[in-house]
Order: structure tokens, then C-alpha cells, then sequence
């Protein structure tokens, strides 16, 4: 099928954007949580950490989905299956109850990852880069809006009617069900296929991809998780900080639309060349500039750091060969690995040497990816 069909794609990109929509509820309902539960710091960073273990799991998830056709099913169900025990954490009889919600949660997040990008990959032809943009732009804008939509939910629904917001994920799940057709269970392969065969078809690919992946996680780190204490830091205005998060998010969500496109017709390792080599730059002048050039900057940081994962995802679909859905659950648990391996360093290295001088360290880590690029076959 070479065929690219816009309405499908752009389908599971909408079921892209109303799942993760219900993973972003956990940050912004935090405060209400540990007010409600009296839950210390640790205990509240504990639950992000337990929701993001099962991603442990995409592997045998993807290969399961290879072998019995599911990949359909998964994407169908998820969006449900992740929005009940998320809708239901702000009325959690007890700390351990919330405990089990966000594991559930995070088990039915890996189901819907690991197939999604298949399914994509099967409705976009010989544009895969393009499909790809097309589903990563869904999750992008669910981080970027889904923080608001639950602000502005809570605060008519109140925490212990917030449950009632499920329903978007379950008419969403009934679209699915009715509008994806069950191309692949006519086309499924239906053998008993392995996690190693897996490996082995996208060795010459995941390997260099892993480099990528680990220099590129500490950009990503420091930008996404520390850019906003280190404007607030240097401005002294909590307000600078939440607007400069959100301006790197903004050109994010453009990098991701556009890179997978670009790629198409430039080639993957190309886009990604110059994705990765302006990375580093951009946050370098971000550090060391001011005034309008310290936005461009970082609007060039956003651009470029966030927009590789569409350019990967494709590179993944076309090598998987037999065992698409195992192939981008390995690639998934690769990055999860490394992005929760080095934002605990990154951290460190805050701590330690200051943050402006975490944000040039990770810059200067981030031209390593550059190396494993080249050993990427062409």
C-alpha cells in the first residue's frame, strides 16, 4: 500500500492527542493530590515513576500484537483503557489505590504506543515520515493543551466529579471501532516470531539510534524538565519561566509536524544531520545571548530537539520488516531506558555545577549524536 490516507492517519493522530490528554492529568492535579492525601515530595514524584515502568514491557507488548494481529484492538481500546484509572486518581480512597491507578494507566499507555505508530505507518504508504509527523503532532499538542483542559475541567467538575470526563476517551474508543478498518488482521502475520528476530532486523538501525537517543536525552532533559527554573532563576518571574516552557513546546509541536515530512523527500539521515547539529548550537546562543536573540534561540532549540522522534519512528517502520509492532516497542524501550537513565544525571550535574552550565554541558554531549548518525546505513 503505497497510497498516503490522509483521513486515516489523521484519525489515530486525533486518538493520539485524546489519550495523552489523560496522561498529562497527573502534573496539574498534583497539588490538589497532596493536599488531599498529605503525600510528601518523594511520594508524589514516586507516582510518575511507577506510571512509566510498564514502557519496560512495549517489547513483548509489540510482539504479541505481531503475532496475533491486535494492533487494531490495542488502539481502540487504549484511549478507555488509560482514561478510567486517570480519571478516577482525584477520588483514590488511599495512596496505594493511587499507586495501582497510575500503573494500570501506565500499562494501557504502552499498549497504544507500541501499535499506534504501526498502524500509521501501514495507512501512510511510501510517506511514513509524514504519517509519523502527523501522530507525533497529536501527542505534542495533548502536552501542550492537555495541562489547560484539565485545569479548566477541575475547576467546573471539582476533583471529585473530575471522573466524568472519561467519556471523551470512551466515544473515542466507539470512533475507532467503527471508522478503522481490519486491514491488518487480514494482513497480520500470524507465526510465532521473536523478540530476537526483531532485533536482528533492526540491529544496523536501533543500535546507532540508542547513540542518538542517549545524546540527544540530555538536550531534551535539561530543556523540557529544567528550561523553566532556569528562566524563573535568572528573571525572578515565574511567569518568564511558564512562558518560555510553552514557547519551546509551541516550536516543538511545529518541528514534529514538519521534520517526518521534510524526510520524505530530503531523506531521513539528512533531516536528522541538521536537526542534531543545530540542536546543541541553538542552546549554546540560548545560554549566552539576551533579548530577541535568546528567543529565536530557543525557538530554534524547540524546533530541532523535539523533531527527531517522527524522523526515528519511520526509520524504525522501514527496517522492521516481519515484526513492526516488536520492532517499536524495542525502540520505545530504548527510550524510555535512556531518557530516564539521563535525566536523573542531568539533574546531578545541575546540582553540582549550576544550570547554566548543565544546559552547556548537555549541548556539548548533544554533538555526539553525531557520530552514531554517521554509522546509520543509508
Amino acid at each position: 500500500m503505497k497510497k498516503f490516507y490522509t483521513s486515516k492517519v489523521a484519525l489515530v493522530s486525533f486518538s493520539h492527542f485524546i489519550h495523552d490528554i489523560y496522561t498529562s492529568f497527573l502534573s496539574p492535579l498534583l497539588p490538589l493530590i497532596i493536599e488531599k492525601m498529605s503525600l510528601t515530595l518523594s511520594q508524589a514524584g514516586l507516582l510518575s515513576t511507577v506510571m512509566q515502568i510498564p514502557a519496560l514491557l512495549s517489547p513483548f507488548i509489540g510482539l504479541v500484537a505481531d503475532n496475533k494481529g491486535l494492533a487494531r484492538w490495542l488502539v481502540i481500546l487504549a484511549p478507555t483503557l488509560t482514561a478510567i484509572p486517570m480519571s478516577l486518581i482525584g477520588i483514590a480512597p488511599s495512596y496505594g489505590f493511587l499507586l495501582i491507578l497510575v500503573f494500570l494507566a501506565g500499562i494501557s499507555v504502552a499498549l497504544y504506543h507500541v501499535p499506534a505508530p504501526v498502524l500509521v505507518a501501514g495507512y501512510s504508504g511510501n510517506k511514513k515520515g509524514r504519517g509519523m509527523s502527523f501522530f507525533m503532532t497529536g501527542g505534542e499538542l495533548a502536552r501542550t493543551l492537555g495541562p489547560l483542559l484539565t485545569i479548566a475541567a477541575v475547576s467546573v467538575l471539582g476533583l471529585n466529579h473530575f471522573h466524568w470526563v472519561m467519556i471523551f476517551a470512551v466515544l473515542t474508543s466507539i470512533l475507532l471501532y467503527f471508522t478503522l478498518e481490519k486491514e491488518e488482521e487480514k494482513t497480520a502475520i500470524r507465526k510465532n516470531g521473536s523478540l530476537l528476530a526483531s532485533y536482528r532486523e533492526i540491529s544496523h538501525v536501533l543500535n546507532p539510534l540508542v547513540g542518538i537517543l542517549t545524546a540527544r536525552a540530555f538536550m531534551h532533559a535539561s530543556m523540557g524538565v529544567f528550561l523553566a527554573v532556569f528562566v524563573e532563576r535568572a528573571t525572578g518571574n515565574l511567569w518568564y519561566g511558564g512562558a518560555a516552557l510553552a514557547v519551546y513546546e509551541a516550536m516543538g509541536v511545529a518541528g514534529v509536524l514538519s521534520a517526518g515530512t521534510f524526510s520524505d523527500w530530503m531523506g531521513r539521515r539528512r533531516v536528522l544531520f541538521w536537526a542534531l547539529a543545530i540542536a546543541p548550537i541553538a542552546i549554546l546562543l540560548f545560554v549566552f545571548t539576551t533579548g530577541i536573540l535568546k528567543i529565536v534561540a530557543l525557538m530554534i532549540t524547540g524546533f530541532s530537539v523535539l523533531s527527531t522522534t517522527p524522523v526515528m519512528l519511520a526509520l524504525i517502520q522501514e527496517t522492521a520488516g516481519d515484526n513492526p509492532a516488536a520492532a517499536n516497542g524495542l525502540f520505545m524501550m530504548a527510550s524510555f531506558t535512556t531518557r530516564s537513565f539521563v535525566v536523573v544525571i542531568v539533574g546531578a550535574i545541575g546540582d553540582f555545577a549550576g544550570l547554566e552550565n548543565m544546559f552547556i554541558i548537555s549541548a556539548l554531549i548533544g554533538f555526539t549524536a553525531l557520530p552514531f548518525l554517521m554509522k546509520l546505513e543509508k
